[in-house]
């Protein structure tokens, strides 16, 4: 699903909201989801899961062309845990359409 699915998906389900306000709703949600990611805070939607960032820490990697090391410096990536209810949903989902064939 992309972002324009998702403020389609928006609009369809809430008839008052029109395809601007959707934008605008699906735009602010996630400048607040990553503006918290940002300063380090954890986000927690139950249901469906958290997002929190997490500490890569500096390694040597090598160069594949030349085989030369070089120092990676650390990062902080943003990390998605699904919540229970998520995770059974795709299982369940999952093993429904193992059973129809579909996989």
């Amino acid at each position: 699903m992309t972002r324009s699915d998702l403020v389609e998906a928006l609009s369809l389900q809430f008839g008052q909201l029109t395809q601007r306000d959707a934008e605008f709703a699906v735009k602010t949600i996630l400048d607040a989801l990553g503006d918290a990611l940002v300063k380090g805070h954890r986000i927690e939607i139950r249901g469906f899961g958290s997002f929190s960032v997490n500490r890569r820490p500096p390694r040597v990697g090598r160069n594949p062309r030349t085989g030369e090391s070089v120092t990676i410096p650390e990062k902080r990536v943003p990390h998605f845990k699904p919540g229970k209810a998520l995770r059974e949903a795709v299982d369940a989902k999952t093993e429904e359409m193992r059973q129809k064939g579909l996989l």
